[in-house]
């Protein structure tokens, strides 16, 4: 994956890149929507000329919202639908992989606010029998480490036969399989762990298909459901879902491309439908900028965690143990620094044919959320015009 915001996010290693038989210098000059003129916009002029310079045939077009003290900026550039060559929408909803994760993390951390359940409660007292075969011991990874992945958890979408039916041309015959976490996670079981528990950092899906197996076990109710109960609803996140297999986006939403190979003549593909259980829990959720603004500027004023909890998301591990100033990992928090210095929290998340990133300042009084309908967008880009203006 060449996007580095969201290097090992759903989904990982992915062949970047999008082509499409479209009118020379169709990205160009990009169709926008929302841009922005005089007094408020011009706050965001970096911000819009970075997005601009990001559409190319590999990232038909991208919409972003900033929040902060002045209020809303919406914007887009390039093309949402590449056959009808129409424009990218500022209000679009898009699929946020692994964005989804933050939301599952919330609703562990609510559990344990409640008593219901500890982040040192072992995998196997949740799941017994679940997390097991070729090195795998459930009765020693704790919760915690599956949300800030230091479980050493074989990450199922690195399994040679899922990447096939998700990455490559079969993927056209497989998108609307249906998939449940137990079949995904013991595919992953196939394989030996990555390290012990504790001895490292690796991302894997796994081990949030798991966590939203544990919600349900704590609960007696789906991940979605819990979401839905305890973050959509209050928040007023209306742009929000956690589809089970309904395969189509709501409307209004661009359509998404990727090709299915690595050849240079590759094919570009429209994935724009596809079946949500092959993320579920680690990826599967829908949104908008807007709500993606909203949920995570809450999330860091302590609106749906007690501080001690908001504390627990935030103690962070090096992503890279040779890098330890650079990204970090919390429970299912990010943190981020800048080209500028500045440090922010959020996620990243990519699924077929959608890359997309939400950062905020710590206390969430600047946030800024941005989704390309394509597999190749420097979101990091942006994300630098929007907070170091440049």
């Amino acid at each position: 994956m060449t996007v580095r915001p969201v290097r090992g996010r759903w989904l990982t290693g992915v062949a970047a890149g999008v082509a499409m038989t479209v009118a020379a210098g169709a990205f160009a000059a990009p169709a926008l929507a929302g841009a922005p003129g005089a007094g408020h916009g011009d706050r965001h002029r970096a911000t819009q000329k970075a997005m601009e310079a990001a559409v190319n045939e590999n990232a038909p077009g991208v919409t972003a919202q900033v929040k902060d003290e002045f209020g809303t900026w919406n914007s887009a550039a390039g093309i949402g639908d590449l056959r009808r060559e129409s424009p990218r929408g500022a209000h679009d909803r898009y699929r946020v992989g692994s964005i989804t994760k933050t939301f599952v993390s919330t609703v562990v951390l609510q559990l344990v606010a409640e008593g219901e359940l500890s982040l040192d409660d072992k995998v196997g007292k949740w799941l017994p029998g679940v997390v097991e075969g070729h090195g795998h011991d459930g009765d020693s990874i704790t919760i915690r480490r599956l949300l800030n992945h230091t479980s050493g958890i074989y990450d199922v979408l690195a399994d040679r036969g899922f990447r096939a039916k998700m990455f490559t041309e079969k993927f056209l015959a497989h998108r609307y399989d249906t998939w449940t976490p137990e079949q995904q996670v013991a595919i992953a079981m196939r394989h030996e762990p990555d390290f012990g528990p504790g001895e490292g950092w690796h991302y894997s899906n796994t081990n949030y298909l798991l966590a939203g197996m544990i919600i349900e076990k704590a609960t007696g109710k789906t991940y979605a459901d819990e979401i839905r109960q305890r973050i959509i609803k209050p928040l007023g996140l209306d742009a929000t879902s956690v589809p089970k297999t309904n395969p189509s986006m709501p409307r209004p939403s661009s359509r998404a491309y990727m090709k299915l190979s690595e050849a240079p003549d590759a094919t570009l593909h429209d994935v724009t439908e596809l079946n949500p259980t092959l993320a579920g829990s680690s990826g599967g959720m829908i949104s908008d900028a807007d709500d993606l603004n909203r949920f995570y500027t809450a999330l860091l004023r302590g609106k749906l965690l007690p501080e001690k909890q908001l504390a627990e998301m935030k103690k962070t591990v090096a992503e890279d143990e040779n890098d330890p100033g650079g990204d970090r990992y919390g429970l299912g928090l990010v943190s981020r620094r800048t080209s500028c210095g500045t440090v922010l929290w959020g996620n990243g998340g990519s699924i077929q044919g959608s890359v997309s990133m939400t950062l905020a300042t710590e206390r969430g009084d600047r946030a800024l959320s941005a989704n390309f309908n394509g597999m190749d967008g420097d979101l990091f880009a942006i994300r630098d015009a929007e907070f170091c203006g440049k």
